[in-house]
């Protein structure tokens, strides 16, 4: 496998997707976020995979939770050896922290116990990974919030050990050493000394919020001058390495991130690139740690009454403060899935009712994946008993809706069926005919008006509100790789109903012509053709 040239790159964002499909601009190398792709199908896999043509990729998870004591979730880990095969990365990489307790994902990463039991832990699950994968890895430093009084180590002392334990390659993140330098007195160019040559094979940098009772890294700004001159005291020590400017949060135009990008290849050009040291498969040896600390922090992190329980396990001026950044950040983890999952119903409502809606949600079903995509899964439902959305009762199928454009967005790709497959189809044979649906179609009914409702929340829409009262029906596909929403008539719909549930066209017609006998077949044909929501169509014995 070709390797990652020593060269400055960015994270592929959806901001910058329709930049990078019309224009091919220059930069070394993109990163994807693992969690973003594990989908096989839908319009990110597939940007993914064009840009994959002309770029290295860098695969970069934030779920695996290698130092969670319960272990890793053989799931998670068998998809994400599925996207390895799928765009064969050639850098592939993960932190050192935990994620959560058994049934509970906390989304974020969290931080570990330094000592040497947990350097046996995360030994045997960084073995254990690149085994699955048959590759090396690279596993990254972490800004923390607060520190552990069981550590024995610092994080540069215990991740150079683990990558002469396992053979995996270090991320060393400069942003994060510096949050941590400025959060607990920590050296960060004593860190860099304290990791050999040879044993870093990727650099972040990125950008931070300084408040009043801690520095946040945030990924929303530009990289500060500090980080800057972290950033070429580690040029020295280790030499030129592939160089990633993360910027994840308002994330800024393209060209802002490419000049960002240009000045760390500047700086980088002035040194010989780095020799890492080649892989060498470790076996994995069982270890195991006591699940009790992880379990304390996360009970803080879910309910901040129970900080007690904790607080004299950790090193850090306000616990209680340095605590709520967890909890924030799992909150606003929370609030930007189901922002990215129900855009409509984050505009009915507005962005603070949504994070209070996102609050309640969560706790009323905790999240046990990695992957925030399925975090909305029950919303529909929560909201059909939740009593302070009950004077908007049409909300939940408002939400069944968009979650079914969610599910379309990452469907699995298949070939829609074109007008030509009906062509030598006599009528009788048209009659005993099955369509097979489109994997991202599915038909819709509400007895609101949420179809025109949804419309009219659309970007660039003129349509009037409806009233809400009015049944409505429509048809979710994905043409040209975009879920979207056809409306349908009451007929139309009885037709899709019952096509998708694997019956033939007659059976369809003779359904819908009850509804209304002037029905039109072969228009809202062209149309569910159009909107390419068929897949196949199976002709049976007549």
């Amino acid at each position: 496998m070709a390797a990652m040239p020593a060269r400055a790159g960015v994270g592929l964002r959806v901001p910058h997707y329709r930049d990078f499909l019309d224009g091919r601009p220059a930069v070394g190398w993109l990163e994807v976020h693992t969690e973003n792709y594990l989908a096989p199908g839908g319009w990110d896999a597939h940007v993914l995979s064009l840009l994959r043509r002309d770029y290295p990729v860098s695969l970069h998870g934030v779920a695996m939770g290698l130092g969670s004591a319960h272990g890793i979730d053989a799931a998670h880990l068998a998809r994400v050896r599925a996207l390895v095969r799928r765009i064969e990365p050639v850098l592939v990489s993960e932190h050192l922290s935990w994620t959560g307790v058994p049934g509970r994902h906390l989304h974020d990463l969290l931080p570990l116990a330094l000592d040497d039991a947990m350097l046996d832990l995360l030994s045997e699950r960084v073995a254990r990974v690149q085994d699955a994968l048959g590759r090396q890895i690279l596993v990254e430093n972490v800004s923390s919030y607060v520190r552990f009084q069981a550590d024995t180590m610092g994080e540069a002392a215990f991740l150079a050990a683990l990558a002469r334990r396992t053979g995996c390659a270090l991320l060393l993140d400069i942003n994060n050493l510096y949050v941590n330098q400025c959060n607990h007195g920590e050296d960060a160019l004593a860190a860099l000394h304290a990791i050999d040559a040879g044993l870093v094979g990727e650099i972040h940098l990125g950008g931070h919020r300084v408040t009043p009772g801690a520095v946040i890294d945030d990924h929303g700004s530009a990289v500060a001058e500090p980080v800057w001159l972290l950033y070429e005291a580690a040029l020295r020590r280790f030499g030129a390495v592939p160089t990633l400017v993360e910027w994840d949060n308002d994330v800024p135009p393209l060209p802002v991130l490419l000049a960002q990008a240009a000045r760390a290849d500047r700086m980088a050009i002035e040194h010989p690139p780095a020799i890492l040291r080649p892989w060498r498969p470790a076996p994995s040896m069982p270890a195991a740690v006591t699940d009790g600390l992880q379990q304390r922090f996360a009970a803080a992190v879910l309910a901040p009454v129970r900080i007690g329980e904790l607080a004299a396990e950790l090193r850090a001026p306000d616990v209680a403060g340095r605590m709520a950044i967890y909890r924030g950040n799992l909150l606003g983890s929370w609030h930007k899935a189901l922002a990215n999952a129900y855009p409509v119903i984050a505009q009915l409502v507005g962005n603070e009712f949504l994070a209070a809606l996102a609050a309640e949600y969560g706790a009323a079903h905790p999240p046990a994946d990695g992957d925030l995509n399925e975090f909305g899964m029950h919303f529909a439902d929560f909201l059909q008993t939740f009593p302070h959305v009950a004077d908007l009762p049409y909300l939940p199928d408002m939400a069944r809706l968009e979650w079914l454009l969610h599910r379309a967005h990452y469907a699995p790709d298949a070939a829609p069926l074109d007008a030509a497959a009906f062509a030598a189809l006599a009528p009788e044979q048209l009659a005993a005919t099955r369509l097979l649906p489109h994997p991202a179609a599915q038909a819709f009914a509400s007895r609101w008006a949420v179809v025109p409702l949804w419309l009219a929340h659309q970007p660039g829409s003129d349509a009037s509100l409806p009233d809400i009262g009015v049944p409505s029906h429509g048809l979710v596909c994905r043409p040209s790789w975009r879920a979207t929403v056809l409306p349908e008539v009451e007929a139309n719909y009885a037709m899709l109903a019952v096509l998708m549930a694997g019956e033939p066209i007659s059976r369809a017609l003779d359904v819908a012509l009850v509804v209304d006998a002037e029905l039109d077949f072969g228009a809202a044909l062209q149309r569910w053709l159009a909107g390419g929501a068929w897949a196949g169509l199976r002709l049976e014995c007549i």
